[in-house]
């Protein structure tokens, strides 16, 4: 009685006294609302807790009370929801809903734009941490309806623009209120991309290493900064340093990005809240790994139109397999206990989104895990759960209506309350008014019958066995009928209107003569649903998934084995030469014995008999296998990239390579400036990650490029603004960036030493740390270049800075100082004979590899092209025709001489006991055109087996037909399809300019 009477006493000074402090002039403050109480109700308290015949009281914006023997109020608003079931409304952590999107700035023609066009704020315009989205809020009560509609109370909106996109705003789509009421927090989150600002035209980055390398050098910015150290304003850095305690959301979307963004977090120590697309499945490995947190778009493909054979190809068995298996991800994705939420972003149509959770259920996501992805989990990750996600006793009253189980397709969410203000799609106390009625009118007795769903009502008129056709709204109490009349000459309509009480409609009847009259009608049926169809919806089953998920890929990662190649002809690349006749034995994936009649118990024997067995091609200047750019070419200087960060495992160019006998790649970026970005050295690891792949204890390089290229000289007459712009000028590039570099090393010696209290921290610059790696002989140059000018001019400033250039790459003027590269120790890695495609080229000869050779220079022959990199065996062997090398050096053109210029020849590039076993079985000789691969072996996993490619391209062919079938059978069905388009590939080489 107690309780009964401060809840009284409590509701009554709620309605005499609220903490007003805004002037009212357009009423009176005092407002009277009474509580509602939706009793008899299904509640999902939250998504584990379910309450039968209970009832939901609210008062205002809040729940007062819930459960199965709650005490109403005198007064209260009863709304009887007997067969309804009532949720916690939705949560979206990913929305631009009432945020303007930014004006694009590409203005066409233009000149590339170098500098940041802002003053006082961050030197790269892409950096947005300033923009705080609760400042641009523009509420859209069309589009809040809409999103109701499907099921959401409360979002978190933010501008997606830009590489740090600035602040969020958690509000609800309360559109009774303002922002005032609405806005939970006004500054929730920050927000970060790898995709630039589409109204900034500044041209860097321009690739997604580059943005990966911006996002490190802004935290180590904004450290140095909140310290005290800069002595200009910096307004963008002073609002990232505030946003840090915020949430940190990063929109990566696809997998391998989910990967990268995960990367950046735990370099940076910041947790992020990441963002996918819906493959997640296809590395599910790695990115539980990670132990991120994922927000999932909950959009699938249409199915492909294939029903025209011609344009079926158009369509990869990839897009296939993708379309038949993307439902299953949310499955997957709990099955493995990867933590998520769910968003509505991404979908081109949101009315798809409750369809489109219903089908996830289906494939297998439990209907539990589902809820808490939209209610509590989100409401968890916002540090909102006291007043969102669940409904529980003062909590804001956000909750939805449905008449059924909310996911079964049929059911249908009637009503989303926000902050206690109920929004009606279908009234869940509305009458139902199906049924069969005796209408009486101008002394006449018709029949009209009201069928369908609720949501959807269709009415049939007969009069004197007649059909009419009738369409109906309703709206209670109220009901229009507008019934075509009995003269089938005439195109001509009555109208009914009136109300509905009872059992009964009156109202008013309009003829087309311009007649009225009184009508009423009488219900003498009730309507019976029909039986539901009862047709089965088969779930199709999943494509198994395959590493990569890609054609070719292997239905289970391949693991290492005990191989013994028996008789064969071994190109050692040593001393030894070539031995006939011979046995290698492979273990753990090195070389440990070669000889003769080796014989070991657990050894898988592969007869090598009449074959040839080499060490694995090493192509030095590689562009496969690379995400989003090979270039930045933004800067002038790009030394801050690196391509470790984008290594691409899921690239077709991979297993192309491994036919062609390369197991190893080093992978450069490109020649867009004359200081590019840092190479990755990879294992040819087919089905495996990006950092599975990389050789992490291998020499670090850095690519340089001269010519052409870096001045822009083919860039086009506006592309012409970037210093420098002749080949002098790339001179002093370098000059002025190794002075800086000596100048930025010694600024942190003296910090290091110095004892001062007072000291002042030097700015980390990542592209000065990576100079001082040059300088000190930990980090090695790969150059681009041609002509033999600048060739000796990078040498001699090398000279003057104490370091040496490793390899010179393309060099096509080598044979002209192959003396001096021999002297200041450089390698050479060129092509066998490419020519005149571009005038720097003019002068280049296929006897180049031949002639640098002689004069005791390292040769190797690159292909800097995926095509040319599985066919290297053939350029290694144009060296014999041009210049009269033999045949063992030729090879080591390919294997153990780029290993050498890569520093890694302790490990690769000969068969020597106890060197990684990376291995390839050849039908014949390497360097015969007739030869093939029949096994490529990397660090004693064979990835790629001739006998085997058969049956995977007989699989693949069998897929392909299956899931032809698969579709023509969706859009028989009349489902969505989509028209097949062609996914063009592009192919990276050095010159190879591109905007992420």
């Amino acid at each position: 009685m107690k309780n009964k009477l401060l809840y009284l006493l409590l509701l009554v000074n709620s309605l005499v006294y609220s903490q007003e402090y805004f002037p009212k002039n357009d009423g009176v403050f005092t407002t009277f609302k009474n509580p509602v109480a939706l009793i008899n109700a299904t509640i999902y308290v939250s998504s584990t807790q379910k309450l039968e015949k209970a009832t939901l009281l609210i008062y205002k914006d809040k729940i007062v009370e819930i459960g199965t023997n709650v005490t109403l109020p005198k007064g209260a608003q009863i709304l009887d929801a007997k067969g309804k079931t009532i949720y916690p409304s939705f949560i979206d952590l990913y929305s631009e809903f009432g945020i303007q999107k930014p004006q694009a700035n590409r203005t066409s023609g233009g000149a590339p734009q170098y500098d940041s066009a802002r003053e006082g704020y961050y030197w790269n315009d892409h950096i947005k941490a300033d923009y705080n989205a609760f400042d641009n809020l523009n509420y859209d009560s069309k589009t809040a309806g809409g999103l109701r509609e499907i099921g959401f109370g409360t979002l978190l909106s933010h501008q997606n623009d830009g590489i740090v996109a600035g602040t969020g705003v958690l509000w609800t789509l309360n559109d009774t209120e303002k922002n005032s009421v609405r806005v939970l927090n006004p500054k929730i989150s920050q927000h970060f991309t790898f995709r630039r600002s589409s109204n900034s035209r500044q041209s860097y980055p321009s690739s997604l290493m580059g943005s990966m390398a911006l996002i490190r050098q802004v935290y180590h910015d904004a450290a140095w900064y909140s310290q005290g150290s800069s002595k200009t304003l910096d307004v963008t850095l002073e609002h990232f340093n505030q946003n840090k305690n915020l949430i940190q959301i990063f929109n990566a979307g696809d997998k391998l990005n989910i990967l990268r963004a995960a990367k950046l977090g735990k370099e940076m120590g910041v947790n992020y809240l990441i963002k996918g697309s819906g493959n997640e499945f296809e590395r599910i490995e790695e990115i539980k790994k990670t132990g991120a947190t994922l927000i999932i778009p909950i959009q699938f493909p249409d199915a492909y139109d294939v029903s025209n054979p011609f344009l079926a190809y158009q369509v990869s068995v990839s897009d296939m397999k993708f379309w038949n298996q993307a439902p299953f991800n949310l499955k997957i994705l709990a099955e493995q206990k990867i933590p998520f939420v769910i968003t509505a972003s991404d979908l081109k149509n949101p009315k798809d989104f409750l369809s489109n959770l219903r089908k996830a259920v289906q494939y297998g996501l439990p209907k539990e895990t589902a809820l808490a992805a939209l209610t509590e989990n989100p409401a968890k990750l916002l540090n909102q759960s006291k007043q969102l996600g669940t409904l529980q006793k003062g909590m804001l009253a956000n909750f939805i209506v449905t008449n059924g189980d909310l996911f079964e397709t049929k059911t249908q969410i009637q009503e989303n309350w926000v902050q206690g203000t109920r929004y009606s799609i279908e009234k869940i106390d509305a009458p139902d008014i199906r049924g069969t009625y005796e209408v009486s009118l101008n002394n006449q007795k018709w029949e009209l019958k009201i069928e369908g769903e609720l949501s959807k009502l269709e009415g049939k008129t007969t009069v004197d066995s007649l059909n009419l056709d009738t369409k109906i709204q309703f709206s209670d109490p109220w009901i229009t009928l507008l019934i075509k009349e009995k003269d089938t000459a005439k195109n001509s309509f009555s109208r009914l209107t009136g109300t509905f009480s009872g059992d009964k409609f009156s109202g008013i009847a309009s003829f087309s003569d311009g007649k009225q009259v009184d009508w009423t009608a009488t219900r003498t049926q009730t309507f019976t649903p029909k039986a539901a169809n009862q047709k089965s919806s088969k779930i199709p089953d999943m494509y198994p998934l395959t590493y990569p998920n890609a054609p070719f890929g292997f239905t289970e990662k391949p693991k290492q084995e005990t191989l013994l190649f028996k008789n064969a002809t071994v190109w050692t690349g040593e001393k030894d030469g070539i031995l006939k006749e011979t046995d290698v034995l492979i273990q753990n994936g090195k070389i440990i014995q070669i000889g003769k009649n080796i014989t070991v118990k657990e050894a898988k024997v592969i007869d090598a008999t009449g074959k040839h067995l080499t060490a694995g091609i090493i192509d030095e200047h590689s562009h496969i296998a690379i995400s989003s750019g090979v270039n930045e070419g933004g800067q002038n200087s790009s030394a801050e990239v690196t391509i470790e960060d984008v290594v691409n495992s899921e690239d077709i160019n991979i297993y192309r390579n491994l036919s062609g006998g390369v197991t190893s790649a080093n992978l450069l970026h490109g020649s867009a400036n004359p200081i590019g970005g840092r190479a990755a050295f990879i294992k040819l690891k087919w089905g495996f990650s990006p950092d599975e792949m990389l050789v992490k204890s291998a020499p670090k390089y850095i690519k340089f490029a001269l010519g052409e290229n870096v001045k822009q000289s083919n860039w086009g007459d506006m592309s012409r603004n970037r210093f420098p712009q002749s080949r002098m000028g790339v001179e002093q590039v370098y000059e002025d960036y190794f002075t800086r570099a000596l100048a930025y090393q010694q600024e942190w010696k003296e910090y290091e030493a110095s004892k001062s209290k007072t000291k002042i921290k030097p700015r980390f610059d990542i592209e000065m740390e990576v100079l001082v790696e040059i300088l000190n002989k930990k980090r090695f140059i790969t150059c681009h270049s041609y002509v033999q000018s600048e060739i000796n001019m990078l040498m001699k400033l090398a000279d003057r800075y104490n370091f040496k250039i490793q390899t010179f790459t393309h060099i096509l003027e080598g044979y002209k100082l192959a003396d001096k590269m021999a002297s200041h120790g450089v390698g050479g890695s060129t092509f066998s004979d490419w020519w005149g495609y571009k005038f720097e080229v003019k002068d280049a000869i296929p006897y180049n590899a031949a002639l640098m050779n002689g004069e005791g220079v390292v040769v190797s022959i690159n292909s800097d092209d995926a095509e040319m990199s599985r066919r290297l065996n053939q350029e290694a062997a144009k060296t014999v025709k041009y210049g009269g090398v033999d045949e063992e050096t030729a090879w080591n053109f390919v294997t153990l001489h780029p290993a050498k210029l890569l520093q890694v020849d302790d490990r690769v590039g000969s068969i020597k006991i106890g060197k990684d076993a990376d291995v390839v079985l050849w039908s014949e000789s390497p360097l015969s055109i007739y030869s093939k691969v029949e096994k490529t072996v990397v660090d004693g996993i064979v990835f790629y087996d001739l006998e085997k490619e058969q049956t995977l391209t007989e699989t693949i062919q069998k897929e392909r037909m299956e899931l032809i079938q698969l579709l023509l059978e969706t859009k028989n069905q009349g489902m969505k399809t989509q028209t097949p388009k062609r996914k063009e590939v592009k192919h990276y080489h050095c010159d190879t300019l591109e905007e992420f």
